[in-house]
């Protein structure tokens, strides 16, 4: 199960210098979201994380910024998704929003997974509860006709539901980003990601 970092949408003391710890630490694909930056400003974000980190990021907003940096991919709002029709991919991952289960069974030619939120009370946002029952999510997710990420109240101790109810992955803001220490959060949660793969794998006897 992949484990992704939402940033937060506000500015955040040495945040590159953490970003740098949850790479060193393995994370692979870090969501940049900052909606209230300007082009410059993001430009000036991405430039202050070294190259090397560069192909984990996800651009939320200034999707021109990809023909500067050698970014991992794209993610396209839900008012901004027919745009992916019409943006040149070559290497790069699209990824979208959504909200509805019903949404995510519906033919998604030019994403390569989602994020569906949100599936747990918001730990970020206090009047952002659950949208959906574990029954209407293990009945939707089968069907669903692409990668689906988690999004929205995960902590670490929710990773084995979110597992179970048949998620590809798992992205996470608050339980990072609302910790003092982000970087221990996030070994935290990479520790439950952990054991979950270890008593997932056979015994051999």
């Amino acid at each position: 199960m992949e484990l992704i970092v939402i940033t937060s949408p506000e500015r955040v003391g040495q945040e590159q210098q953490v970003c740098c710890q949850l790479f060193a630490l393995g994370l692979q694909t870090l969501h940049v979201r900052k909606p209230g930056a300007t082009l410059p400003e993001l430009r000036n974000w991405l430039q202050l994380l070294p190259e090397r980190y560069h192909r984990h990021i996800m651009l939320h907003t200034h999707h021109a910024l990809a023909q500067e940096f050698a970014v991992k991919g794209l993610h396209f709002r839900e008012t901004e998704r027919a745009a992916t029709a019409t943006t040149e991919k070559g290497r790069l991952i699209f990824s979208s929003s959504f909200h509805t289960l019903g949404a995510v069974q519906q033919p998604q030619p030019y994403l390569d997974y989602a994020f569906l939120s949100p599936v747990f009370q918001s730990i970020s946002k206090k009047d952002y509860p659950a949208a959906f029952t574990s029954d209407d999510l293990k009945a939707a997710l089968p069907k669903a006709t692409l990668p689906l990420v988690a999004l929205g109240g995960i902590t670490a101790e929710k990773l084995p539901l979110v597992q179970n109810l048949g998620f590809a992955g798992a992205a996470v803001l608050g339980a990072v980003w609302g910790n003092p220490e982000p970087v221990q959060a996030y070994r935290r949660l990479l520790q439950f990601r952990e054991d979950l793969t270890a008593s997932a794998r056979p015994v051999s006897v």
